[in-house]
C-alpha cells in the first residue's frame, strides 16, 4: 500500500464516476482513472495519493480495450501524448458516441439513487434515455461548440488548459468547435502576445466569429432561436451547443404540465440570464403571461427586458435568486401569494445547483409546478431530495447530451406537489 505519485499500476476498470472519471481498485483502494472505459484493463500512472481515501491516475496504456474504444476525436488528447499535455475538454473523446450516452445515463441514475434516494427508472415508469441533439449523430458529436475559451501562455500562445491543470497546451485543432470558430481561433504559436484569455464565439444571429480578448468592453450580439432573436453580450452567458437553446426551449415547454398551468398565475424564471427560458414559458402561458425573470447579472437583466418586451406582463429583475426569493416570500400579500400558488417556476441554476435555501423559498411559494433545468446530475438529485422533504415529488424528467465527447449532460425535471 506504499504506492506514491508516479507509480505504474495495472488496473481493471469497473465503473464510471461523476465527473467523467473511471473507477478501479488496487489492493482494496479506490483509484479514479482518466482516459479509461469500464471493462478495460489498463496501465495507469498515479498522479495523486490520498492515502486514507483514494488515488488518482492517468491511463498510459490499454492492455485489454473495451469494444467501445475508438481513436480519440481530438488527436492531441490521445494516449500517445503525455497526460500532462493532453488538452482538457474532451474527456470522453476516446469512447464511441452512443456508449458515452449510456455512461451518462448510468451516472444520472446513480446520482439519483445515492443523493436523491430515488429509483429514477421506477419513478419515470421507463428507463431514462440521454437524448442526442439534432445533427450530432451525423457529425459524430463534432462541430457543436459556438463558444470556446483559450488561455494564453507567457510566450503569447493561445490554447486550452491541459486536463486538471493551468498549463496551456498548444493545439492545431478544436474538433468540438463549429467550423467558424475553428477557423477564427488564434492557435498559432505566439499569436496573442500580451493577452491572458481569448474567447472565440460565433453568434447565430450576428454572422461570422468574434474574439473577446481579456476584459474588453462587451458588444451586444444576436442569437436566433426558432423565430425569436435574443440580444446577449459577447462576454455574457449563452448555451454553447449550437442546438442547445432550441432543445432546452422545447424541453421546458414539453415538461410544463398544461393541466397545472394557470394563465392568470405569477410565473418565475430563476437564474434567467437574458430570458431564453422565460420566453419559452411565456410562449406556453400566452400573450397575457405574468413572467418575472430573476438574474444577478445586471447586463443580462437589461437584455432580458428587451428580449421579453412582447409580453406586457413580463418583467426582469436584477438580484441574487436566494435573496430575491427570501424577500418575496416575506413580503408577498395574500393576492400575490394566490398568484404564486397558481404559477409555474422554471429555474436553471449554476452547476452547483439551487441549494437548500432557494428550494425552501420556492416551496414556500407553493407553485403549481416546478421545471428544473440542470447541468449537474448530483446537484439536481440533491435538490430533488430537498423538494421531496418539502412536499414536491419528481414527476417527469428528460436528459440531453448537449456536450458530446465530454462527461456533461443536461436534464430537465418536473416537480409537482404531493397529493
Amino acid at each position: 500500500m506504499g504506492e506514491s505519485v508516479g507509480t505504474l499500476l495495472e488496473l481493471d476498470v469497473t465503473g464510471i464516476a461523476h465527473g467523467g472519471i473511471s473507477v478501479a481498485r488496487h489492493e482494496g483502494r479506490v483509484v479514479f482513472v482518466t482516459d479509461a472505459i469500464p471493462g478495460e484493463r489498463v496501465v495507469a500512472r498515479v498522479t495523486e495519493d490520498r492515502k486514507k481515501s483514494f488515488w488518482r491516475a492517468d491511463t498510459v496504456q490499454v492492455l485489454e480495450p473495451s469494444e467501445h474504444r475508438v481513436d480519440h476525436v481530438w488527436p492531441e488528447a490521445g494516449l500517445d501524448r503525455d497526460p500532462a499535455v493532453r488538452p482538457g475538454g474532451a474527456e470522453f473523446g476516446h469512447i464511441a458516441l452512443a456508449h458515452q450516452r449510456t455512461l451518462k445515463r448510468d451516472v444520472l441514475v446513480d446520482s439519483f439513487s445515492r443523493f436523491g434516494k430515488i429509483d429514477l427508472d421506477a419513478v419515470l415508469g421507463a428507463p431514462v434515455v440521454v437524448e442526442a441533439a439534432p445533427g450530432d449523430d451525423e457529425a459524430n458529436g463534432l462541430g457543436w461548440r459556438t463558444r470556446v475559451r483559450l488561455h494564453v501562455d507567457a510566450d503569447g500562445t493561445a490554447g486550452p488548459f491541459a486536463a486538471r491543470s493551468h498549463t496551456v497546451v498548444p493545439v492545431t485543432s478544436l474538433p468540438l468547435a463549429t467550423a467558424t470558430v475553428q477557423g477564427s481561433a488564434p492557435l498559432g504559436r505566439g499569436s496573442m502576445p500580451g493577452a491572458e484569455v481569448v474567447d472565440v464565439l460565433s453568434p447565430s444571429g450576428s454572422g461570422g466569429a468574434r474574439l473577446v480578448i481579456d476584459a474588453q468592453r462587451p458588444t451586444v450580439v444576436q442569437e436566433v432561436v426558432g423565430e425569436r432573436t435574443f440580444a446577449v453580450d459577447d462576454d455574457g452567458f449563452w448555451q454553447v451547443h449550437r442546438q442547445a437553446p432550441a432543445v432546452l426551449t422545447a424541453a421546458v415547454q414539453d415538461l410544463v404540465d398544461r393541466d397545472r398551468l394557470d394563465p392568470e398565475g405569477q410565473h418565475l424564471d430563476l437564474y434567467g440570464g437574458v430570458g431564453l427560458l422565460a420566453a419559452a414559458l411565456a410562449d406556453v402561458v400566452g400573450p397575457r403571461a405574468r413572467v418575472t425573470s430573476v438574474e444577478s447579472a445586471t447586463r443580462a437583466t437589461e437584455h432580458a427586458l428587451e428580449n421579453l418586451s412582447e409580453w406586457i406582463g413580463a418583467r426582469a429583475e436584477t438580484g441574487r435568486v436566494d435573496r430575491w426569493l427570501s424577500r418575496t416570500v416575506e413580503s408577498a400579500s395574500r393576492p400575490e401569494r394566490d398568484r404564486f400558488r397558481a404559477g409555474t417556476i422554471v429555474l436553471d441554476p449554476p452547476r452547483s445547483g439551487a441549494g437548500r435555501e432557494v428550494v425552501v423559498s420556492i416551496a414556500a411559494l407553493q407553485p403549481a409546478q416546478v421545471v428544473y433545468v440542470a447541468c449537474d446530475p448530483v446537484a439536481l438529485a440533491r435538490d430533488v431530495a430537498t423538494f421531496a422533504d418539502l412536499g414536491y415529488r419528481l414527476e417527469a424528467l428528460r436528459a440531453f447530451d448537449l456536450f458530446p465527447h465530454t462527461h456533461h449532460l443536461e436534464a430537465v425535471a418536473r416537480l409537482v406537489p404531493v397529493g
